[in-house]
């Protein structure tokens, strides 16, 4: 009977290396492919938000730049999105957003019926009042201006739809989180609260917060001049049942305006303010919470 011969000693020991080597590889390709789909998610959605806040078309190569990122890296993703839609390429070569987006934005904004009510509101309070309005919420730790309409008159203000802003630096910013606890308000502005060009904005995270809370109490947030010279900013705030402020209402106008006063329209603003939470069927701002 013929006996099946057995490796030797010298034969094995390379066999099970070999084996092992090939065991640890996979592991790390396993182990590795969760990281890099992260990653290339991470980059997609970094280009996106560089394109937004650049507001105009740009080059993979400026692309590259804002985000960070190697030129061959942002190329790869940017010919992805391309392909489906969520980037457009333009005939003389730059990079902007796609239509794609757009059918998401709409029905994302379909789907909320607050920014319906707001809308309306807003352009009727602007119509009053003769200023621009805008309706901010809250994105990553800064102020985004959802919504817009802008007065009659030549004053022009430089966050438009779309536009972030650090929330120390805006009336409506402190609204979106007078609502927090006093630890998580402190804690919120020492990350995220910045100095602003004009140098006037209040960056004390315990100071923030106080001024934050009492802001919310009060029903109203002003601020003059602090992130924009010549430019003052009245808000309301806007909650839900719960007492949180959803969003914010407000009046931009030029600063000259506002400190020869700003009474007739703080009382604007409040009501609109008031008239949107009873159309959403939220908190009335007179009704005070059951003992």
């Amino acid at each position: 009977m013929a006996r099946t011969s057995r490796p030797s000693a010298s034969e094995a020991v390379p066999a099970a290396a070999s084996a092992g080597a090939e065991t640890q590889a996979k592991s790390r390709e396993e182990g590795a492919a969760p990281r890099t789909r992260t990653s290339a998610i991470d980059r997609a959605v970094q280009i996106l938000d560089a394109l937004q806040q650049a507001n105009r078309p740009a080059t993979a190569y400026e692309v590259a730049r804002m985000v960070g990122a190697p030129l061959s890296t942002v190329y790869s993703i940017i010919n992805d999105l391309v392909e489906k839609n969520l980037l457009a390429r333009r005939m003389d070569g730059t990079i902007w957003l796609g239509s794609r987006l757009y059918g998401y934005g709409l029905t994302y904004a379909s789907s909320l019926d607050y920014l319906a009510v707001a809308h309306e509101e807003m352009q009727r309070l602007s119509a009053e009042v003769e200023e621009t309005v805008q309706v901010c919420g809250l994105e990553d730790g800064m102020m985004v201006v959802q919504q817009m309409a802008e007065g009659p008159g030549h004053f022009r203000v430089t966050s438009r739809v779309g536009s972030r802003v650090p929330l120390n630096w805006t009336a409506s910013g402190r609204l979106l989180v007078g609502h927090l606890p006093d630890a998580e308000r402190v804690a919120f502005f020492a990350q995220h609260a910045q100095s602003s060009p004009t140098g006037r904005a209040e960056t004390r995270p315990q100071v923030l917060a106080q001024i934050a809370r009492e802001a919310l109490e009060a029903r109203l947030s002003i601020q003059i001049g602090e992130s924009d010279a010549s430019v003052a900013c009245l808000a309301a705030p806007v909650l839900d049942n719960t007492g949180a402020c959803v969003f914010t209402i407000s009046i931009v106008m030029p600063e000259a305006k506002a400190v020869l006063g700003t009474e007739r329209f703080a009382q604007a603003v409040q009501a609109v303010a008031a008239r949107i939470e009873a159309r959403l069927g939220w908190r009335h701002r007179d009704q005070e919470p059951a003992a």
